[in-house]
């Protein structure tokens, strides 16, 4: 490798990561000052569940239909146009809160945040997908570490905000300018679009071929040099220029027939189960301890801090303990630790014992949904057809968790309505054997398919 092409990999890599980075920050800003959304908006837990689930359908919507979003203008101009919709939306958000103090100014707000974050990840990710293909090696955990990283500092400066007083709008304001410019000024070093143009005249499969697997939702469809449209899939030649594609009489974007596959059903319910374990303690931790253990709003925000530090943690060490562990085995400990911190939670009388019990419940909560993507794409071959049947049956969690909690949390408080996740970690426990890798499964006991038994 030259010393010029070192440096570019260098900055296109660095640039990646202050996208992602940047992409944690936003999701930070407001999920930190929910307490203080819900007070000026004179919000109960049933209403605020409501207000949720504005973002929430907002980013389904924008990821549904992300996959010819990113075809058609590439990960570049997509990141730009998408984490300036973001950017908008938390000042939108912030001056209907402080400012107008209205409701239907803040669904606004959370509208265009849930329609722009959807898209930018997945922009993110082609763009990140590229970079590795680029590396030649894997650092998309890490990638995804960065996220948890400005989430954890996010949280932070969310603390500090509430702590001093500073008001939501201008806490958001400011952090929306920060991420417009950590993304604006990565857009010249990304360099995704040179690389695929570069595949196509190689003849190798670009990455944007694979957006059905990075979206879950949507075929791509591309056009040969005799301007026939194609899905990657099809072709005269199915044996050499496409990458994992299905031999004669093969079928891997069957969707009906992902659907009717148990494993990749109950694989999906194990992710729903986790993504809803994930997904409550973003939405309902901050005010759970405002409301439920009576702590200050700074307190609120650091619990929250508390449990994304826990996420990241066990992300970025969640890798190594996989290949050391297998994935079963690892999947039991976080699923056992998920548990037994959202019952501490729940139920401990103690303030200190509960922010404790966060960071156990957090490392549990880590490894649920991107394991389970992985196991979705055991298989190669329908790959795409069971990630997209996973993601959908995972978002469930999102559609229905806010309201759902809400409505509880109007009738028992939110701390208590946080225990009936319980129900919904055990039933991913019970499901775990369902991930054991394929291609263990298939070389038995006798090859290096011990890992099942773990």
């Amino acid at each position: 490798m030259t010393a010029a092409r070192g440096r570019s990999l260098r900055s296109w890599t660095a640039a990646v990561f202050a996208v992602y980075f940047a992409s944690g920050l936003a999701t930070s800003a407001w999920l930190t000052r929910i307490p203080s959304i819900a007070d000026s908006l004179g919000l109960g837990p049933a209403a605020l569940g409501a207000l949720l689930l504005t973002q929430t359908v907002a980013a389904f919507a924008s990821v549904s239909a992300s996959g010819v979003i990113v075809l058609h203008l590439g990960a570049k101009r997509t990141l730009a146009l998408f984490s300036t919709m973001v950017a908008v939306g938390l000042m939108v958000l912030g001056a209907g809160v402080t400012f107008l103090q209205s409701l239907p100014v803040t669904v606004v707000g959370l509208l265009l945040f849930g329609l722009g974050s959807a898209t930018w990840n997945v922009a993110a990710n082609v763009e990140g997908t590229a970079l590795e293909r680029g590396l030649g090696r894997s650092i998309m955990p890490m990638m995804h570490g960065f996220f948890s990283i400005g989430t954890v500092l996010g949280a932070g400066v969310g603390s500090v905000a509430a702590a001093t007083g500073v008001p939501v709008v201008w806490h958001v304001s400011g952090m929306a300018v920060v991420v417009f410019a950590l993304v604006w000024s990565s857009l010249p070093y990304l360099q995704g679009a040179q690389r695929e143009a570069l595949l196509r005249r190689q003849d190798l499969q670009p990455i944007t071929s694979q957006l059905t697997i990075i979206t879950g939702t949507l075929p791509v469809v591309s056009r040969d040099d005799d301007g026939v449209a194609r899905t990657p899939g099809d072709g005269p030649d199915s044996s050499g220029s496409r990458s994992g594609a299905a031999k004669d009489g093969e079928t891997p974007l069957s969707m009906r027939a992902a659907w009717r596959d148990p494993r990749t059903v109950l694989v999906g319910i194990f992710v729903l189960g986790m993504a809803l374990t994930e997904g409550a303690a973003n939405d309902w931790v901050a005010l759970a301890l405002t409301d439920g253990y009576g702590a200050a709003e700074s307190l609120g925000a650091m619990g929250y801090g508390i449990f994304v530090a826990a996420m990241t943690t066990g992300r970025m060490s969640g890798t190594w303990l996989i290949d050391r562990f297998g994935r079963i085995f690892v999947l039991r400990i976080a699923c056992s630790m998920a548990l037994a911190g959202l019952a501490v939670f729940a139920f401990s009388p103690s303030l200190t014992v509960g922010l404790i019990s966060l960071f156990l419940w957090g490392l549990g909560a880590s490894l649920g949904f991107p394991v389970g993507m992985s196991a979705a794409a055991d298989d190669p071959v329908k790959a795409a057809a069971n990630v997209s049947v996973v993601s959908t049956i995972g978002y469930g969690a999102f559609l229905g968790g806010p309201p759902l909690l809400g409505l509880l949390g109007e009738a028992v408080g939110v701390r208590n309505a946080l225990a009936f996740v319980m129900l919904f970690v055990v039933l991913s426990f019970l499901l775990i054997p369902w991930l054991r890798p394929l291609e263990a499964e298939r070389e038995g006991p006798s090859g290096r398919g011990g890992t099942p038994s773990r």
